[in-house]
Protein backbone atom coordinates (compact mmCIF):
# COMPACT_ATOMS: atom_id res chain seq x y z
CA UNK A 1 0.00 0.00 0.00
CA UNK A 2 1.04 3.81 0.56
CA UNK A 3 4.49 4.76 -0.74
CA UNK A 4 3.56 8.14 -1.24
CA UNK A 5 6.89 10.61 -1.67
CA UNK A 6 6.84 14.19 -1.77
CA UNK A 7 6.92 14.94 -6.01
CA UNK A 8 8.47 12.31 -7.28
CA UNK A 9 9.93 8.89 -5.71
CA UNK A 10 12.99 9.09 -4.91
CA UNK A 11 15.96 6.44 -4.99
CA UNK A 12 17.16 5.17 -2.17
CA UNK A 13 20.72 4.42 -1.68
CA UNK A 14 22.10 2.55 1.05
CA UNK A 15 25.73 1.50 1.81
CA UNK A 16 26.44 -1.69 3.33
CA UNK A 17 26.98 -0.37 6.59
CA UNK A 18 23.23 0.83 6.10
CA UNK A 19 21.69 -2.27 4.65
CA UNK A 20 23.26 -3.74 8.01
CA UNK A 21 20.87 -2.60 10.39
CA UNK A 22 17.69 -2.23 7.95
CA UNK A 23 17.05 -5.96 7.92
CA UNK A 24 16.90 -6.56 11.15
CA UNK A 25 15.57 -3.19 11.98
CA UNK A 26 12.40 -4.33 9.69
CA UNK A 27 12.12 -7.53 11.53
CA UNK A 28 11.61 -5.72 14.86
CA UNK A 29 9.41 -3.02 13.40
CA UNK A 30 7.08 -6.14 11.10
CA UNK A 31 6.94 -7.76 14.86
CA UNK A 32 5.87 -4.70 16.75
CA UNK A 33 3.32 -3.96 14.05
CA UNK A 34 1.50 -7.10 14.84
CA UNK A 35 1.30 -6.05 18.67
CA UNK A 36 -2.84 -4.13 18.19
CA UNK A 37 -3.41 -7.99 17.19
CA UNK A 38 -1.68 -10.15 19.11
CA UNK A 39 -3.27 -7.63 21.90
CA UNK A 40 -6.70 -8.70 20.41
CA UNK A 41 -6.09 -12.47 20.33
CA UNK A 42 -5.02 -12.41 23.59
CA UNK A 43 -8.02 -10.65 25.03
CA UNK A 44 -9.57 -12.92 23.08
CA UNK A 45 -8.97 -16.00 24.94
CA UNK A 46 -8.72 -14.67 28.46
CA UNK A 47 -12.27 -13.32 28.08
CA UNK A 48 -10.47 -9.60 28.08
CA UNK A 49 -13.23 -8.09 25.29
CA UNK A 50 -15.01 -6.19 28.03
CA UNK A 51 -18.52 -6.54 27.96
CA UNK A 52 -19.31 -5.50 23.77
CA UNK A 53 -16.15 -7.68 22.12
CA UNK A 54 -17.52 -6.27 18.29
CA UNK A 55 -17.55 -2.80 19.46
CA UNK A 56 -13.78 -3.19 21.38
CA UNK A 57 -12.63 -4.93 18.02
CA UNK A 58 -14.31 -2.49 15.60
CA UNK A 59 -12.59 0.25 17.34
CA UNK A 60 -9.13 -1.00 18.03
CA UNK A 61 -8.72 -2.19 14.87
CA UNK A 62 -9.59 1.19 12.94
CA UNK A 63 -7.97 3.54 16.04
CA UNK A 64 -4.79 1.51 14.35
CA UNK A 65 -5.29 1.66 10.85
CA UNK A 66 -5.27 5.51 11.46
CA UNK A 67 -1.98 5.47 13.65
CA UNK A 68 0.11 3.13 10.72
CA UNK A 69 -1.84 5.58 8.06
CA UNK A 70 -0.32 8.41 10.20
CA UNK A 71 3.07 6.77 10.88
CA UNK A 72 3.24 6.26 7.44
CA UNK A 73 2.33 9.59 6.24
CA UNK A 74 5.41 10.70 8.77
CA UNK A 75 7.94 9.12 7.10
CA UNK A 76 8.96 11.23 4.24
CA UNK A 77 9.09 14.53 6.46
CA UNK A 78 11.37 12.25 8.93
CA UNK A 79 13.32 11.71 6.04
CA UNK A 80 13.82 15.29 5.45
CA UNK A 81 14.39 15.96 8.69
CA UNK A 82 16.88 13.47 9.78
CA UNK A 83 18.84 13.35 5.93
CA UNK A 84 18.04 9.32 6.67
CA UNK A 85 16.93 8.15 3.39
CA UNK A 86 16.52 4.69 4.44
CA UNK A 87 13.22 5.42 6.67
CA UNK A 88 11.75 5.20 2.93
CA UNK A 89 12.87 1.73 3.02
CA UNK A 90 10.00 1.32 6.06
CA UNK A 91 7.09 2.95 4.59
CA UNK A 92 5.61 0.27 2.03
CA UNK A 93 5.34 -1.93 5.22
CA UNK A 94 4.07 0.24 7.04
CA UNK A 95 1.43 1.06 4.59
CA UNK A 96 0.40 -2.48 4.40
CA UNK A 97 -0.19 -2.86 7.76
CA UNK A 98 -2.41 0.67 7.72
CA UNK A 99 -4.63 -1.28 5.19
CA UNK A 100 -4.30 -4.90 7.06
CA UNK A 101 -5.93 -3.09 10.23
CA UNK A 102 -7.95 -1.69 7.64
CA UNK A 103 -9.54 -5.03 6.41
CA UNK A 104 -9.69 -6.34 10.06
CA UNK A 105 -12.00 -3.36 10.51
CA UNK A 106 -14.03 -3.72 7.93
CA UNK A 107 -14.05 -7.73 7.77
CA UNK A 108 -15.90 -7.04 11.59
CA UNK A 109 -18.22 -4.29 10.17
CA UNK A 110 -19.37 -6.81 7.59
CA UNK A 111 -19.07 -9.88 9.53
CA UNK A 112 -19.39 -9.99 13.22
CA UNK A 113 -21.49 -6.28 12.85
CA UNK A 114 -23.65 -6.86 9.80
CA UNK A 115 -23.61 -10.43 9.47
CA UNK A 116 -22.62 -10.64 5.73
CA UNK A 117 -25.88 -9.02 5.10
CA UNK A 118 -25.40 -6.73 1.73
CA UNK A 119 -28.78 -4.72 1.57
CA UNK A 120 -28.15 -3.47 5.18
CA UNK A 121 -24.49 -2.75 4.45
CA UNK A 122 -25.80 -0.93 1.67
CA UNK A 123 -28.53 1.87 3.15
CA UNK A 124 -25.89 1.49 5.95
CA UNK A 125 -23.52 3.43 3.65
CA UNK A 126 -26.02 5.32 1.86
CA UNK A 127 -27.75 7.14 5.56
CA UNK A 128 -24.88 7.22 7.52
CA UNK A 129 -21.85 9.74 6.67
CA UNK A 130 -19.33 8.22 8.74
CA UNK A 131 -20.06 4.47 6.99
CA UNK A 132 -19.58 6.27 3.46
CA UNK A 133 -16.87 8.67 4.06
CA UNK A 134 -15.46 5.09 5.77
CA UNK A 135 -16.14 3.24 2.98
CA UNK A 136 -14.58 5.27 0.58
CA UNK A 137 -11.09 5.63 2.26
CA UNK A 138 -11.44 1.69 2.31
CA UNK A 139 -11.87 1.23 -1.70
CA UNK A 140 -8.36 3.57 -2.17
CA UNK A 141 -7.03 1.95 0.55
CA UNK A 142 -7.21 -1.18 -1.84
CA UNK A 143 -6.09 0.30 -4.62
CA UNK A 144 -3.22 1.79 -3.03
CA UNK A 145 -2.64 -1.90 -2.02
CA UNK A 146 -3.12 -3.51 -4.97
CA UNK A 147 -0.61 -1.24 -6.78
CA UNK A 148 2.26 -1.07 -4.26
CA UNK A 149 4.33 -4.08 -5.50
CA UNK A 150 6.88 -2.75 -7.96
CA UNK A 151 5.67 -4.91 -10.65
CA UNK A 152 2.60 -2.38 -10.65
CA UNK A 153 5.06 0.52 -9.80
CA UNK A 154 6.62 -0.14 -13.16
CA UNK A 155 3.82 -0.88 -15.13
CA UNK A 156 2.08 2.45 -14.32
CA UNK A 157 4.58 4.89 -14.63
CA UNK A 158 4.19 8.34 -13.48
CA UNK A 159 0.43 7.68 -13.14
CA UNK A 160 1.47 5.53 -10.79
CA UNK A 161 2.52 8.75 -8.60
CA UNK A 162 -0.90 10.37 -8.88
CA UNK A 163 -3.07 7.27 -7.45
CA UNK A 164 -0.47 7.08 -4.57
CA UNK A 165 -1.15 10.31 -3.37
CA UNK A 166 -4.59 9.65 -2.54
CA UNK A 167 -2.80 8.91 0.67
CA UNK A 168 -3.36 12.64 1.78
CA UNK A 169 -7.42 12.00 1.14
CA UNK A 170 -7.79 8.76 2.92
CA UNK A 171 -5.66 10.28 6.02
CA UNK A 172 -8.69 12.95 5.77
CA UNK A 173 -11.61 10.47 4.92
CA UNK A 174 -10.37 8.35 8.15
CA UNK A 175 -10.28 11.25 10.30
CA UNK A 176 -13.87 12.24 8.84
CA UNK A 177 -15.00 8.97 9.71
CA UNK A 178 -13.50 8.37 13.13
CA UNK A 179 -15.06 12.56 14.25
CA UNK A 180 -18.44 11.65 13.00
CA UNK A 181 -18.44 8.01 14.84
CA UNK A 182 -17.36 9.68 18.13
CA UNK A 183 -19.51 12.79 17.70
CA UNK A 184 -22.37 11.22 18.38
CA UNK A 185 -20.87 9.72 21.82
CA UNK A 186 -19.64 13.25 22.62
CA UNK A 187 -16.24 11.90 22.77
CA UNK A 188 -13.94 14.13 20.81
CA UNK A 189 -10.64 13.76 22.35
CA UNK A 190 -8.76 11.05 20.45
CA UNK A 191 -10.43 12.90 17.08
CA UNK A 192 -8.84 16.13 17.91
CA UNK A 193 -5.32 14.29 18.61
CA UNK A 194 -5.19 12.41 15.18
CA UNK A 195 -7.01 14.80 13.46
CA UNK A 196 -4.24 17.62 14.45
CA UNK A 197 -1.24 15.13 13.61
CA UNK A 198 -2.85 14.42 10.07
CA UNK A 199 -3.36 18.43 9.69
CA UNK A 200 0.21 18.95 10.64
CA UNK A 201 1.13 16.51 8.03
CA UNK A 202 -0.82 17.72 5.18
CA UNK A 203 0.16 20.96 6.37
CA UNK A 204 4.18 20.16 5.99
CA UNK A 205 3.52 18.43 2.66
CA UNK A 206 1.46 21.44 1.30
CA UNK A 207 4.60 23.75 2.62
CA UNK A 208 7.08 22.27 0.24
CA UNK A 209 4.60 21.74 -2.73
CA UNK A 210 4.28 25.82 -2.74
CA UNK A 211 7.85 26.26 -1.71
CA UNK A 212 8.90 23.85 -4.82
CA UNK A 213 6.42 25.88 -7.20
CA UNK A 214 7.97 29.41 -6.54
CA UNK A 215 11.29 28.28 -5.89
CA UNK A 216 13.82 30.60 -8.93
CA UNK A 217 16.32 28.51 -10.14
CA UNK A 218 20.08 29.35 -9.51
CA UNK A 219 22.38 30.78 -12.37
Amino acid sequence: MPTVSDIKRPAVKTSGATMGWIVPAKVIVFVAALYPLARLVLLGVTDGLGANPIEFITRSTGLWTLVYLCITLAITPARKLTGVNALLRFRRMLGLFAFFYAVLHFTTYLWFDKWFDVAEIVKDIAKRPFITVGFAAFLLLISLAVTSPKAMVKRLGRHWQTLHKAIYLIATLAILHFWWMKAGKHDLQLPKIYGAVVIVLLGWRLFFWFKSRHARPTR
